[in-house]
């Protein structure tokens, strides 16, 4: 019995002193076993853009400013928005003016019933008509334009946003100064 206490004693004491004992700096984990540690890869260090040139040409025709803002050109999505605003605008008023001059195309405006000595007249005095056919075509042209100004702004916005994804990793500088005899342009690229 005092040969099992005594080899309890001494497994018990081995056992923490093992425990407890310090790591030894000669010691190493075998690397064949052990999962070789990764650094891990921030996106942000990433070369590519967030979104592809294809992608964002597609993103911007449909709606313009929105590649330009997730590309984070926020001024440039900031004028594609309100360009876009401006042209749908003008779209409504064109149409409207359209639709006006289509009511009232036929009509006929009375000025007066008696004549400069006050005697009644046979046919009233009626002033020219003020839409004709002429101003409902240049109307609906106008209208045409602006649709024409709408689809050239997706165009753009579209193509703006492609080569905006191609070099959105390039650092650029344009500075505009003014100089005695005029503006001066300088733009500087780091590659």
């Amino acid at each position: 019995m005092m040969r099992l206490a005594s080899a309890f004693r001494i497994t018990t004491c081995l056992a923490i002193a093992v425990a407890c004992a310090p790591a030894v700096a000669a010691q190493r984990a075998d690397s064949t076993r052990a999962a070789v540690a990764r650094p891990a890869v921030n996106a942000n260090d990433s070369l590519a853009p967030p979104l592809s040139p294809r992608r964002a040409f597609f993103y911007s025709f449909l709606a313009p400013g929105y590649s330009q803002s997730v590309l984070g050109r926020y001024k440039a999505a900031t004028g594609f928005l309100l360009f876009e605003s401006i042209a749908l605008a003008m779209i409504r008023e064109s149409a409207f003016d359209v639709r006006e001059a289509r009511r009232t195309q036929n009509d006929t405006i009375v000025i007066s019933w008696i004549d400069l000595s006050g005697r009644a007249l046979a046919k009233p005095d009626t002033a020219p008509i003020r839409f004709g056919d002429r101003e409902v075509r240049s109307r609906r042209a106008h209208v045409e334009d602006w649709i024409a100004v709408l689809v050239a702004n997706h165009l753009i916005a579209g193509a703006d946003a492609y080569v905006a994804a191609h070099l959105w990793d390039v650092p650029a500088r344009v500075a505009l100064r003014a100089m005695p005899r005029g503006a001066q342009l300088t733009a500087s690229f780091t590659w």
